[in-house]
């Protein structure tokens, strides 16, 4: 299946039904007045986070959701029906914005949340409503009013506790595959992994995250290069990075290189993202050039304050030290959270 995470879509409201002009024309009714009917509101179109979708391919193939218009009113006080709305399913992390104005319309992030991203129109009033006693007989009513219509951009952000990232063949796939039960494709070639890939971590009894490894990044980036970068959006609702770097290509003369270039595009690409707790992860410690740097790494990210592990993932060496150093960090970010939260008032 095709992974889509961006798609523009149009949604058109239902229409409002017309009032309705009628008078009671009935036998041994004398005087029979007005008892035109109000016409029925147009059906929204909503959205829904649904659990049980994982992309935006279907929004891809249908362009337009149109929801249904209201009835009209008719004689003898008969309101006309409502239009029933549109539901579009869409993976729980969507987000919805108004190409016209760009404003945010929604950000589902729980299964199950609905938002009214185009409202229904408004029934027009059939002529009883408008009696009075100056004007017994009115022969008129209201048109129904139309519905919104839209043109939306969506965009799809997972929905992960951790997010793996790093220059392109550092064994990310691998370590996703080793931690979870993710099976991504992984080959030794870079930019094997073209699309996000998820996977659960079990932890103890009854803890588990949710990692996602995001395609390999480069040099610029930021600017569109290469392919991460069409994915960085991915590690924005993420609470901890775990910055992979291939320790066996580290040079002694500049041993951080990679890991300065990674978090400059970060920081380029959104602030924020550079600022996100980190976990710093020295891979490929079964090769013996590797393992003979660990030292020296682990020394430059300590003056840093940097949380360190060197792992291997090929072998499973220091992979439960590094899911133990991540439930540690996970936790700290979730109570520094449920702090900001109280402080708020929520």
């Amino acid at each position: 299946m095709k992974f889509i995470d961006e798609v523009k879509i149009k949604v058109k409201a239902g229409d409002g039904g017309r009032g309705c002009v009628s008078f009671r024309r009935e036998k041994n009714v004398p005087r029979g007045g007005p008892n035109g009917g109000d016409g029925g509101n147009g059906g929204d179109v909503v959205m829904v986070a649904n659990p049980q979708f994982t992309t935006l391919l279907d929004l891809r193939y249908q362009k337009h959701y149109d929801a249904k218009r209201g009835e009209h009113g008719r004689g003898k006080d008969q309101y006309g029906k409502g239009g029933d709305d549109r539901v579009v399913p869409v993976p729980v992390g969507t987000l919805v914005r108004d190409t016209a104005t760009g404003d945010l319309l929604a950000d589902l992030q729980t299964a199950g949340q609905r938002v009214i991203v185009a409202a229904g129109g408004r029934g027009g009033k059939g002529n009883a409503h408008f009696v009075s006693a100056t004007h017994q007989g009115p022969r008129f009513a209201q048109p129904g009013l139309p519905g919104e219509e839209k043109e939306l951009y969506v965009e799809l952000r997972l929905l992960a506790d951790v997010g793996i990232i790093g220059l392109p063949n550092a064994g990310k796939s691998t370590l996703i595959s080793v931690i979870s039960a993710a099976r991504p494709k992984i080959a030794d070639y870079p930019f094997t992994t073209l699309v996000p890939n998820l996977g659960v971590v079990q932890y103890g009894e009854g803890k588990s995250w949710v990692v996602a490894d995001i395609p390999g990044l480069i040099e610029g980036a930021h600017r569109g290069e290469g392919l991460g970068h069409r994915f960085l959006k991915h590690v924005s609702r993420t609470r901890l990075l775990l910055h992979l770097l291939d320790a066996s290509r580290i040079r002694e003369e500049e041993p951080l290189e990679d890991w300065f270039a990674i978090n400059r595009e970060l920081g380029l690409f959104d602030p924020a993202l550079a600022e996100k707790p980190q976990i710093v992860v020295a891979n490929k410690i079964d090769l013996p050039d590797a393992r003979a740097r660990i030292p020296l790494l682990e020394g430059l990210f300590r003056e840093r304050s940097l949380d360190f592990c060197a792992v291997s993932a090929a072998t499973g060496e220091g992979v439960q030290k590094l899911k133990h150093l991540m439930n540690l960090k996970l936790e700290q970010a979730k109570a520094s959270e449920d702090g900001d939260r109280a402080a708020a008032g929520f």
